[in-house]
């Protein structure tokens, strides 16, 4: 993950999301947990499927903490997702990919935690 993370971080684009101090509260009053929980349910309804509704516009760019940690880590679409992680938008996930998606999302998320 570590590896994914500095590749990213070398991504102009990439490397500009941050958690703002109201993501990092809502992480701490939620708990690391709950947010996974959410990753998973968010990637599940809006990434996993095939096919994909409005592919490259499915994840906010704001309002949760998750979705600024999938722009960070091109997990927010299938053509991201193709892009970046090697992984063919032209099918389903397999639940191996989204545990991969949801792992990077939280490692990103806990390191931005400090």
């Amino acid at each position: 993950m570590n590896e994914i993370l500095e590749k990213l971080e070398k991504s102009k684009f990439r490397s500009k999301f941050d958690l703002s101090l109201k993501d990092k509260e809502y992480i701490k009053q939620k708990g690391m947990d709950v947010i996974e929980r959410h990753a998973k349910d968010f990637i599940a309804k809006r990434i996993a499927l095939y096919p994909t509704k409005n592919d490259t516009k499915q994840t906010p760019w704001h309002g949760h903490p998750v979705f600024i940690a999938q722009h960070a880590t091109a997990t927010c679409c299938r053509s991201c997702l193709e892009k970046w992680h090697h992984i063919p938008k032209d099918r389903e996930l397999t639940q191996e990919e989204q545990d991969f998606i949801v792992s990077l999302i939280m490692a990103w998320i806990k390191k931005k935690m400090g």
